[in-house]
Formats: structure tokens, C-alpha cells, sequence
């Protein structure tokens, strides 16, 4: 009879709890999306948006780049735009402004004609590779490898870039006392992402 008294004990004592103390706190979830949003992880989460941001970003100059060495110049413009975020338009814009722009500087360096960047400019992205062999006097010269060689290396340009600003964010979460790992958890929490 003790025996069942004192389990009637302990059940009464679970129910008082969960009473007192609210039926979610006794009974612990696990899942991330059912807390997110929660008033307490805002400011620490505000303190890693950056961070999530230049992380994403490096992600994607990433995948870029992976596409400029695996794809040829005709196709590139397409891969990119596959990958979301931006029409084939604009990634052709993108890509020959970075073009044009590494042109500009080797035609200072004296590595190329100024007609050629003129006709660079001119030309359209699809025709970049058959416009500049044309203007080029040295014909042992690869111009797709030319032109991507400049698009690899603004690419690993950008990407370093953003790995110094994720250095600079986690820096500045670490002087504020917190650890990264942490706050980026209650980024993710409180923003509901797996």
C-alpha cells in the first residue's frame, strides 16, 4: 500500500509542477522551428545577421567560381543563372563587367591594345572569345583561358574578401563575449532554419 501511496505522491507532486510552471516547461521540446522567434535570442541573433549574410554570399562566389573553372565561356553565363538570384541578363552583365574591367587593366599594363578593349566592349559575351583571338596579334595566346584566368582570380578576389569580413563578425562576436558556434544556434533558432 506504500508502494502505490507514494507513486499517487510523486503524480500529484509532477502534476503541481506542471501546473505551476506551465505544461511546456515540464515537458521540454526539441524542435528549433516550435522556439524560434523567441524575445530573449533577438539581440544575439541581430548580432550574427551580418555574419549569415557574408556567409551565404561566400557560399555562392563558391559555387560561382566552381562553375567558371567546370564551364566554358559560351555556356557560363546560363550555369550561373541556374543557380538562382539573377537572370541569364544579368549574369552576362555581371560577368562582362568583371571582363571588360581586367581587360582595361592589362591594355595599362600594356598586355593588350586599346582597340582590343574596345571591341570588347562591343562585342557580347558569347562572341568575347572570337572578338578578342581577332584582335589579339599573338595567335599562341588561349583567350578563353585568358579571360577565365580573369574571372578566376576577381572570384577568389571576392571570396577572400568575405572570408575577411567572417573574420571580422566573429571577431566582434567574440569581443562581446560570446562564442560564434553559439550565436550562430540562436541565429538559427530564432529564425526557424534547420
Amino acid at each position: 500500500m506504500e508502494e502505490k501511496t507514494t507513486q499517487t505522491y510523486m503524480k500529484l507532486q509532477m502534476d503541481e509542477l506542471k501546473t505551476v510552471h506551465g505544461m511546456e516547461n515540464a515537458e521540454r521540446k526539441s524542435d528549433a522551428k516550435s522556439r524560434s522567434g523567441r524575445a530573449e535570442d533577438e539581440e544575439i541573433a541581430k548580432l550574427y545577421e551580418d555574419c549569415a549574410e557574408y556567409e551565404d554570399e561566400l557560399l555562392r562566389f563558391e559555387r560561382e567560381l566552381e562553375l567558371i573553372k567546370d564551364n566554358e565561356m559560351a555556356a557560363l553565363a546560363e550555369a550561373m543563372a541556374e543557380l538562382g538570384g539573377e537572370t541569364k541578363a544579368q549574369a552576362e552583365e555581371k560577368l562582362k563587367a568583371v571582363i571588360e574591367h581586367g581587360w582595361a587593366a592589362r591594355v595599362e599594363r600594356g598586355g593588350a591594345s586599346p582597340a582590343s578593349l574596345e571591341q570588347l566592349r562591343s562585342a557580347g559575351l558569347s562572341d568575347l572569345v572570337s572578338v578578342l583571338g581577332e584582335a589579339l596579334p599573338d595567335e599562341s595566346v588561349d583567350v578563353e583561358s585568358e579571360i577565365k584566368s580573369l574571372l578566376i582570380e576577381r572570384w577568389e578576389l571576392y571570396i577572400g574578401i568575405k572570408k575577411e569580413h567572417i573574420k571580422e563578425e566573429v571577431s566582434y562576436i567574440k569581443a562581446l563575449g560570446l562564442k560564434p558556434h553559439y550565436a550562430q544556434k540562436v541565429y538559427k533558432r530564432y529564425h526557424g532554419i534547420d
